[in-house]
């Protein structure tokens, strides 16, 4: 059997159906990528949430404690301040200044309500004082009374215990005992500390894992979007091409297809006779009424052709069948 000889259009149809295999390969290529980074994309998201999560219970426990250890220090300020108490007291004790400026607060606060105490019962008691000195004293008084007030709220402000300086060795028992649960107060909040940055220590490894994966998966998702983006336009430059070549394709299938209908539209015409060609139909009969006469072919004596109609001659009919005879 003779092969067929290809198709003036095979070989772009050839090439049309290369190019389609491949634009639905880089169609599927570009839509696995934007699976895949959707995917990435909602793991990512679920990542961030959850450090997100890790990040708040962290900042909470970070509040926690510092709370703690800004009480550490608060314990640790008053130890401070009571054993430099017990410092200026022994000082006074064994007969030396406390250096004035130095003095605590409490020291100071406990000399000058001493004063005001001493004053007042000298001005209660001593009948020999004169009118000048004695004015001199209530305006001393004053002054110390203002003192008082200015040191009270001072000393309340660091919860200080006050102290006896009649009786000294009471004093310093007292606030070496405040000192001693002072100390131990900070050593317990000092520990919670710790503790609590135990706890958030585990967290904060979390928190970099988290981070790091999150950054990883993100790292993913544009990876993919970039090959999703490539493979688009790699597809958009494929169709056009396709399109191109479904173009030319029609263009020579509607060249042939016209070729075919000029063609027999050609042989239509060849193959009518006269009475099929109205053109020539109502040629002549423009002619016929224009002229009273219609030549073919040759030449006809004038008049030879009239116009009139004639009628033509009956014809009898003849009929088929059988006959019974005459009647």
């Amino acid at each position: 059997m003779p092969s067929e000889e290809p198709g003036p259009d095979d070989d772009l149809r050839g090439r049309l159906h290369v190019m389609e295999s491949k634009l639905r390969r880089i169609r599927d290529q570009r839509d696995s990528h934007n699976e895949a980074a959707r995917r990435a994309a909602d793991s990512r998201n679920s990542i961030n949430n959850q450090a997100k999560s890790i990040r708040i219970e962290i900042n909470d426990k970070m509040d926690e404690q510092k709370e703690v250890r800004s009480t550490a220090k608060t314990h640790q300020a008053r130890r401070d301040e009571i054993q430099k108490h017990i410092r200026v007291m022994l000082s006074k004790k064994k007969g030396r200044g406390s250096g004035g400026a130095g003095k605590s607060v409490v020291i100071q606060l406990s000399e000058t309500i001493g004063e005001i105490d001493r004053i007042e019962d000298q001005i209660m008691t001593d009948g020999s004082l004169t009118l000048d000195k004695e004015n001199r004293l209530i305006k001393k008084l004053r002054s110390l009374i203002s003192r008082r007030d200015q040191l009270i709220p001072e000393v309340e402000q660091h919860q200080i215990i006050s102290i006896d300086l009649s009786d000294m060795d009471e004093s310093i028992k007292r606030l070496r005992a405040e000192a001693d649960n002072e100390h131990q107060l900070m050593l317990d909040a000092n520990k919670l500390a710790d503790e609590i940055w135990d706890l958030i220590k585990p967290m904060l490894e979390e928190r970099d894992f988290l981070r790091g994966e999150g950054d990883r998966l993100h790292a993913s998702y544009i990876s993919e979007r970039e090959k999703a983006d490539e493979a688009h336009s790699s597809m958009k430059e494929m169709l056009s091409k396709v399109n191109e070549i479904r173009d030319e394709i029609k263009s020579q299938r509607d060249e042939r297809e016209q070729l075919v209908i000029e063609h027999n539209e050609s042989v239509r015409m060849k193959l009518k006779t006269p009475d099929q060609d109205e053109d020539l139909a109502d040629s002549l009969s423009n002619q016929l009424m224009e002229q009273g006469s219609l030549t073919f072919g040759g030449t006809t004596i004038p008049g030879s052709l009239s116009t009139k109609k004639q009628t033509p001659k009956k014809k009898t009919s003849r009929r088929l069948g059988t006959s019974r005879g005459r009647r």
